[in-house]
């Protein structure tokens, strides 16, 4: 399998204020864990901005311009609690969109047959109008767009194994009967969202909320009794993955007790499934994970798979 790796520098220019978990050296970890000669193959691409139009698919103009606005020049702009911008956050968010485009249009195009974006701020709290959890623009939700609207095809899945619920990405596509979107995360925790009851203007989403302390035979369970049959019930042109790390047993932020096996096994259920539903067509992105050795041990494993 030839898989691609689109990141860029832009992305380590996003920096946060001292002990924020969602810091710089999450991607450093993650950038230096697939050098190495287990590794060599991947293409490596530079992530473009993605266009005001491109995030239009996700977001309203107004709030295009205030996030941009919100960028300072110096210090730090807190849009929520959690949620930073410094000098270079706009353009690392454009970056993270970008990627996502760029992945969509390498593998449409027959490029490589997947991708990986390593890229932040990550993507999937963030709503159609609010940024919040770390997150500016819907990133994997702006790729899924990308594939529905320039590539014209018809279905797509995004399915979601980061410990938060992503609740932006169910907010972006709650209307939209094109996108499945599937979850398994932790509950309760933040954000508060991710019921089993909340299934989408057209029962388009499904939640799988784990109690604390779920291992990884819970992930499982979650796969083969309703996320893989969801997939093959939508047949998809296209699989996305919000692939956040953080249910990881040493992530500090959460308390579910998967380990990277666990997310290689997942890795292959859904590279398995797009090989049989859409011709191989996968892209992954990278979300959560706090632990920085665990994060970078989970993201091998999970890339690793993808290029086998």
């Amino acid at each position: 399998m030839t898989t691609a790796l689109i990141t860029h520098p832009d992305c380590l220019n996003h920096v946060t204020p001292d002990g924020h978990p969602e810091r710089v050296a999450r991607l450093q970890a993650v950038l230096a864990a697939l050098e190495g000669e287990p590794f060599d193959a991947l293409q490596r691409v530079k992530a473009p901005l993605a266009g005001k139009a491109q995030i239009l698919r996700g977001h309203p103009a107004d709030y295009f311009t205030r996030v941009q606005a919100m960028e300072p020049t110096t210090g730090w702009a807190m849009l929520d609690a959690d949620t930073h911008m410094s000098n270079g956050s706009f353009a690392a968010a454009l970056r993270a969109a970008g990627a996502n485009v760029k992945a969509v249009d390498m593998v449409m195009s027959g490029i490589v047959d997947n991708a990986f974006c390593a890229v932040r701020p990550p993507g999937h709290h963030a709503e159609t109008a609010t940024s919040m959890g770390f997150c500016l623009f819907g990133n994997v939700v702006i790729g899924a767009k990308h594939a529905l609207e320039h590539h014209r095809l018809s279905r797509v899945a995004i399915v979601d194994f980061d410990v938060h619920h992503g609740n932006g990405t169910q907010d972006l596509v709650w209307n939209d009967d094109r996108i499945l979107f599937a979850s398994t995360h932790q509950m309760p925790l933040y954000p508060g969202s991710g019921a089993a009851h909340e299934t989408g203007g057209s029962g388009n989403v499904l939640n799988i909320p784990l109690p604390p302390n779920a291992d990884g035979t819970a992930l499982r369970n979650a796969f083969e009794t309703a996320i893989l049959p969801a997939l093959y019930a939508q047949k998809p042109e296209m699989i996305f993955i919000s692939a956040g790390f953080d249910a990881h047993f040493a992530d500090p932020l959460a308390n579910l007790n998967f380990d990277e096996d666990d997310f290689a096994w997942a890795t292959l259920q859904l590279k398995t499934a797009a090989k049989e539903l859409c011709q191989g067509r996968l892209v992954s992105t990278l979300e959560g994970g706090y632990d920085l050795d665990a994060l970078a041990a989970s993201v091998a494993a999970h890339v690793n798979v993808l290029m086998e």
